[in-house]
């Protein structure tokens, strides 16, 4: 009897974490907002927690699109298209080059307090 033969848990477990190995580079994960992702696509310009810059802060526009009155794709199309005249007279050009899933991601962590 090898020593493999007596101890088949070793080779189930190392089989185990060779297939979580190979799921995870063949499936990235989802795209996880936080303020990393916003700085990524350079949100932070004109976007702040709190405060009003460019446009409106993360807070405020959580404040609007809350209880049910928008949804976090509603908001990602926003961000995608751009919008005109929705906060004043500055634009939100489009941002046509972020990923669908990361628009998706950013748009929920605003609506969630973009914490």
């Amino acid at each position: 009897m090898t020593h493999d033969e007596r101890h088949p848990h070793r080779i189930t477990a190392s089989l185990v974490a060779a297939l979580a190995i190979g799921v995870s580079i063949a499936w990235p994960a989802p795209a996880l907002a936080s303020t990393a992702l916003a700085q990524k696509y350079a949100c932070m310009a004109c976007h702040q927690a709190a405060v009003k810059v460019v446009g409106p802060s993360w807070k405020e526009i959580g404040a609007r699109y809350s209880d049910g009155k928008g949804t976090a794709a509603q908001l990602a199309a926003s961000i995608k298209g751009g919008s005109s005249g929705k906060w004043g007279a500055m634009p939100m050009p489009a941002q046509p080059q972020v990923p669908e899933a990361d628009l998706q991601a950013l748009a929920q962590w605003v609506l969630d307090g973009a914490k």
